[in-house]
C-alpha cells in the first residue's frame, strides 16, 4: 500500500467487557423465526437484561446492565416466559414451553458478542433523526442502520457492528392523519396495498399487505399482544373506526397487525404522487456530501458507543488503515484501460470502446446475422403524435457504423392514442396493436412510450410490462424509450442516448460487441445463480419461480442462458434443477467459478459438488451479497472522500467487502458487494476473485456506465422481477441476452 493511501469503514470493532451474561433453552425445542420473537418481548419484559436467540444452537443469550443480578433459578425466567406465550397464543397454541437450566457465564462467540450489542442497540432509544429538508409536511431526515459484523485481524475473530448513514423521505404526520385527508380514502385497499411505512417506535421499514379490521373490533386483542407502551397507547386513545393494517417487515416473515395511527408513511417514486409531490425534486435533498456523512458517523457513533456502555460493550473508532494496514487491499486495476477485443481481432481500451466497435464491429455476430447482409428488421409502435424520425435515422446510421444495415418497412410503424390507454380496454387495445405489428417478421421493436424513466404513475409500469411481456413471449426484442428521453432532447445530442442503447440492442440480438481480450485465470468458465421468488400475502413463507442461470466463458463472453419454471417452496434450488444446469458435455473437467446470487441454500453446494465430482470438474462457490453490506471511504487529510473502484477490505481469508463502481459525489456513495468464497468448495485467493470480479463488470452492453454486479449476475433482481411479472422469453434456453 502507498504511504498516501488511507481508508476507513462503517465498521466499528466492539468488546464486551463484562462478564453478566448467561444462557439457557427452552423444552420443546423452537424454530428461529418463534425463537426471535420471544426473545424480543423477553426484552420488553426483563427491564435491565436484553435476550437474544442462537438458532444455531437453540439456546437464548441474556446480557444484564452490571448493577442487574441475572436469576440462575430457571423458575425466575419461567415467569417471564409464561407472561410472552399469553401474547402468542394465537401462533404457538397451546404448546407449554419450559425453561432448562441456566448457565452463568458461559463461553461466549464473537457472534454472540455482537448480536447481543445489536439486541442493546435496538432496545434503546430511538437514534434521533436530522432533518436535512422540509416541506408540505414531508421531511427529508437521516437514518442509521446497524448490524452484526465480525471480521478476522491477526489470525483472530473479532466482533463488531456496521453502522449504515442513509437518508429518508417520510410523512411528518402519521398514517391515519394521511388516510383520513386523502382524497381516496374511500378506496382504503388501493390507497393503502404495498405502502412503505415506519412504525413509530421502531426504525425499521415494513410494506402494508392487507387490511385487518378496525380498532373498535379488536382493541383490546391488540392491547394484550402489544410489547410496545408506545403502540398500547395509542391502541388505547384511536377512534373505533380507525382502520388496522398488516405489515411485513422484509420480503418474508410473519404478518404483525398496527393501527394507522402508530404508523408513519414513507414516500417513494412509485408513491409520491399520492402526496402531491415530485419525488425527483426531493431526492436532491436526500444526497449526502462526504463532509455530512462524516460529520453524522462521528455523531452516530459517539451515541451509539454512549449505549452500549450502559451493558459494558466498549467499542472502538471504525475500522481503518492506521489501526487495521493488512486489512485494506487498495485498487490496482486501471479498469478502464483494460483490453477489451472486437471484431477482425481488433482490440481497444474500455474506455474507447465505441471506437472498438466501429473500428472492428462487434466481436462475434449471432447466426441470424452471420451474412453481413442481413438487415436488422425494425417495427416502431409510439404515441402518434410523437415524432421519431430523426432520432430513428440517427439509431439506424450508429448501427450502420458498427457494421449492421437495418431496414423499416412502412407496415411495420404503428401509432397508438394515449387518450385510448386510459381505463379498462387499454392493455388489450395495446396488445391487439403489438399482434398487428408482429404480423410482419421483426427482428426489433422500438417502443416509445408516454413519461419518462422515474415513473411515479403505476399505469407507465403497466405499459412497460405488456410490452415487454407480448414481445418477449413472441421471441421478439424490443428497446423501450420514453417519450420525454426524446422529446426532452435537442436532436443534435441523441448521440449519448444513442451511445448507451445502441450496443445493448446489439447485444438482445443476441450478437457479442466485445469480450475481454485476455482470458480469465481463475476459471474457465463463469456462471451466475439466482432464483426468482415472491412472498404469499397471507401467510408465512414465500412461493418461488426457480431459477435462472447464466453462462460465461473464460473472455467473460456470454454463451447462454437456462431458465427453470419448477415452483417450489422455500430458498432452496433443487438437485435436479442444479444438476440439469450444468451439462455434462459443457462442464466436464473444467474449473468453475459459480456465482450465487446472495448466500447458498440448504443442501445446495452438497449438491454442487457432487455434481462437480460426478463430471470431474472443479466448482469455486462464491455467494455475492447486495445488501448489509459496510460501506468503504477513501481518506484526505482524515477527511471522507470517494473510495477508488477496486478498494477492499479483507473481512477474512475467504469473504472481502469490494467497490465495484465509481459514483460522483453528488449521487451518493458507492454500495459494495460482499463476496464469501464457500469453504467446502475449491479454494481461490481473494486477490484473484476481486481481479475477476472487477473485469467481469465491464461487459455490461446495455448502458456505457458499468454495473456494480459482474456480468453473471447483472439484472440478477430485475429478471427475477419480471418473470415474476410474466414477462420472460418462452424459450426456457437461449443465446440472446434478453435482460439488457
Amino acid at each position: 500500500m502507498s504511504s498516501n493511501s488511507s481508508f476507513s469503514s462503517e465498521i466499528l470493532p466492539i468488546k464486551l467487557v463484562g462478564k453478566n451474561y448467561q444462557r439457557f433453552r427452552v423444552n420443546p425445542d423452537i424454530d428461529r423465526k418463534i425463537g426471535n420473537r420471544i426473545s424480543w418481548r423477553l426484552s420488553d419484559r426483563a427491564e435491565g437484561r436484553i435476550v437474544i436467540f442462537d438458532s444455531t444452537t437453540s439456546y437464548f443469550w441474556v446480557l444484564g446492565k452490571p448493577e442487574i443480578t441475572l436469576p440462575s433459578d430457571p423458575s425466575s425466567w419461567q415467569v417471564y416466559l409464561n407472561s410472552v406465550l399469553v401474547q402468542l397464543q394465537d401462533d404457538l397454541g397451546d404448546t407449554q414451553y419450559k425453561i432448562e437450566g441456566v448457565e452463568n457465564t458461559p463461553i461466549i462467540t464473537t457472534t454472540i458478542e455482537a448480536e447481543l450489542a445489536i439486541q442493546v442497540l435496538k432496545f434503546s432509544e430511538q437514534l434521533r433523526p436530522k432533518i436535512l429538508f422540509s416541506t408540505n409536511n414531508i421531511n427529508v431526515e437521516t437514518d442509521v442502520d446497524y448490524w452484526s459484523e465480525q471480521f478476522e485481524f491477526n489470525n483472530i475473530i473479532n466482533p463488531a457492528i456496521a453502522v449504515n448513514i442513509k437518508t429518508r423521505i417520510i410523512y411528518k404526520k402519521d398514517l391515519q392523519d394521511f388516510f383520513k385527508n386523502h382524497p381516496q380514502n374511500n378506496d382504503p385497499e388501493k390507497l393503502l396495498i404495498n405502502l412503505q411505512i415506519k412504525p413509530i417506535d421502531s426504525g425499521s421499514t415494513a410494506s402494508i399487505l392487507r387490511l385487518a379490521g378496525t380498532l373498535g373490533e379488536r382493541r383490546h386483542e391488540l392491547i394484550t399482544k402489544a410489547s410496545s407502551p408506545v403502540i398500547q397507547d395509542k391502541l388505547l386513545k384511536g377512534a373505533d373506526e380507525e382502520l388496522i393494517v398488516s405489515i411485513r417487515f422484509g420480503k418474508k416473515g410473519a404478518l404483525y397487525d398496527y393501527p394507522l395511527g402508530a404508523l408513519k408513511p414513507l414516500i417513494t417514486a412509485q408513491t409520491s404522487y399520492l402526496f402531491n409531490v415530485k419525488y425527483g425534486d426531493l431526492l436532491k435533498h436526500t444526497k449526502l456530501l462526504y463532509s455530512q456523512r462524516q460529520d453524522l458517523v462521528e455523531d452516530f457513533t459517539g451515541d451509539i458507543n454512549y449505549r452500549l456502555e450502559d451493558f459494558l460493550i466498549r467499542s472502538n473508532l471504525t475500522i481503518d488503515s492506521e489501526n487495521y494496514c493488512n486489512l485494506f487491499i487498495p485498487s490496482k486495476y486501471e479498469l478502464e484501460n483494460t483490453k477489451l477485443m472486437f471484431g477482425n481481432s481488433v482490440t481497444s481500451i474500455k474506455k474507447q470502446s465505441l471506437k472498438g466497435l466501429q473500428k472492428g464491429g462487434v466481436f462475434k455476430r449471432h447466426p441470424d446475422f452471420g451474412d453481413v447482409s442481413q438487415k436488422i428488421r425494425l417495427g416502431i409502435i409510439k404515441p402518434h403524435n410523437l415524432k421519431v424520425g430523426d432520432f430513428r435515422e440517427k439509431l439506424q446510421n450508429q448501427l450502420k457504423s458498427y457494421k449492421f444495415d437495418s431496414l423499416l418497412p412502412e407496415e411495420c410503424g404503428k401509432n397508438y392514442n394515449i387518450d385510448d390507454l386510459e381505463g379498462p380496454d387499454s392493455r388489450a387495445k395495446l396488445e391487439e396493436l403489438i399482434n398487428e405489428l408482429l404480423e410482419q417478421p421483426i427482428d426489433l421493436v422500438l417502443a416509445f412510450l408516454p413519461g419518462s424513466e422515474e415513473k411515479d404513475d403505476e399505469n407507465d409500469n403497466e405499459l412497460y410490462e405488456l410490452v415487454k411481456k407480448h414481445l418477449l413471449r413472441r421471441n421478439t426484442a424490443s428497446q423501450v424509450i420514453y417519450e420525454d428521453t426524446i422529446a426532452e432532447t435537442d436532436s443534435s445530442k441523441y448521440s449519448n442516448i444513442l451511445n448507451n442503447i445502441t450496443p445493448g440492442i446489439l447485444g438482445k440480438l443476441g450478437n457479442l460487441p466485445f469480450v475481454l481480450a485476455e482470458p480469465l485465470e481463475i476459471a474457465e468458465a463463469f456462471v451466475g445463480l439466482d432464483i426468482s421468488r415472491f412472498s404469499y400475502v397471507n401467510r408465512h413463507g414465500s412461493r418461488n419461480v426457480c431459477a435462472s442461470v447464466r453462462f460465461y466463458g473464460r473472455h467473460g463472453e456470454f454463451i447462454r442462458y437456462c431458465l427453470d419454471d419448477s415452483l417450489i417452496e422455500g430458498e432452496e434450488i433443487p438437485r435436479q434443477v442444479l444438476e440439469d444446469f450444468f451439462p455434462s458435455d459443457q462442464f466436464k473437467g473444467k474449473k468453475v467459478l459459480v456465482y450465487r446470487d446472495g448466500p447458498f441454500r440448504g443442501d445446495e453446494v452438497k449438491h454442487l459438488l457432487a455434481r462437480a465430482k460426478a463430471i470431474k470438474s472443479q466448482f469455486i462457490l462464491v455467494e455475492s451479497i447486495k445488501s448489509g453490506v459496510p460501506r468503504l471511504y477513501s481518506l484526505n487529510n482524515g477527511k471522507l472522500v470517494q473510495p477508488t473502484r477496486g478498494l477492499a477490505l479483507k473481512v477474512s481469508n475467504r469473504e472481502v467487502i469490494l467497490v465495484t463502481t465509481n459514483v460522483p459525489e453528488k449521487i451518493g456513495v458507492p454500495r459494495p458487494l460482499r463476496l464469501r468464497i464457500h469453504e467446502d468448495g475449491e479454494q481461490t485467493s481473494l486477490e484473484k476473485l476481486i481481479e475477476t470480479t472487477l473485469k467481469l463488470t465491464l461487459l455490461h452492453y446495455g448502458s456505457l456506465k458499468d454495473p456494480r454486479l459482474p456480468i453473471p449476475l447483472y439484472a440478477s433482481d430485475a429478471i427475477a422481477y419480471r418473470r415474476l411479472q410474466g414477462i420472460y422469453p418462452t424459450n426456457s434456453e437461449g443465446d440472446r441476452q434478453f435482460w439488457l
